[in-house]
């Protein structure tokens, strides 16, 4: 991949529910020394988010589901409010999210566009988040979603406005959601009566 990292040895710190590794490398500086590191990586695989928009009633579709992580770090009680999101698997990324906004929001879209991908913590993770849109009708609806068995996932249907009031008032938290919100407002996906 590039010359001035050489992997030296990786070992795998658990494979419980995805896979931790720690990797020992010498890495080569611009000013050409080499310095030997170890960092660990956690491997998730790759994952799909999608904003669910409707411009002519100005309303997004998001998801609220408990998250641990979020709950050990400060977040009283662990719900985050989010755009619907799932890992590839083994699927492209536009046939897995079709999949995912289904089993989370019960809409059945057909048209998404990719807008852009993004390594959403690239320190420690190795996911490599592909974002899409799609506008969404009453429709496509074709499901209550919650998602799947294990999964327990409440369906929300707000206002553009409602949304960017959440983020401005610390409620909408998650960054792949602030991201996706705000390419709707910079991209002309929010009609022309919202009050933002």
């Amino acid at each position: 991949m590039t010359e001035r990292i050489k992997i030296i040895k990786e070992e795998i710190l658990s494979k419980n529910w995805y896979t931790l590794k720690k990797i020992t490398f010498d890495f080569t500086k611009k000013n050409g020394t080499t310095q030997k590191l170890s960092r660990e990586a956690y491997d998730r695989g790759n994952g799909a988010t999608i904003l669910l928009y409707n411009k002519q009633q100005n309303t997004v579709i998001l998801t609220k589901q408990f998250r641990l992580p979020t709950y050990i770090n400060g977040n009283s009680d662990g719900l985050l409010i989010e755009a619907c999101a799932g890992l590839l698997d083994l699927d492209n990324a536009d046939v897995a999210i079709k999949r995912e906004t289904e089993e989370e929001t019960g809409y059945k879209v057909t048209n998404v566009v990719k807008i852009f991908e993004a390594y959403m913590s690239p320190g420690s993770v190795t996911e490599l988040l592909h974002f899409f849109v799609a506008e969404y009708s009453k429709e496509e609806k074709v499901n209550d979603g919650g998602g799947l068995d294990d999964e327990d996932i409440e369906v929300l249907e707000l206002s553009f406005t409602e949304a960017y009031n959440m983020i401005a008032a610390g409620e909408i938290k998650d960054g792949k959601t602030i991201m996706l919100l705000y390419y709707a407002k910079l991209n002309g996906l929010v009609g022309k009566s919202s009050s933002i």
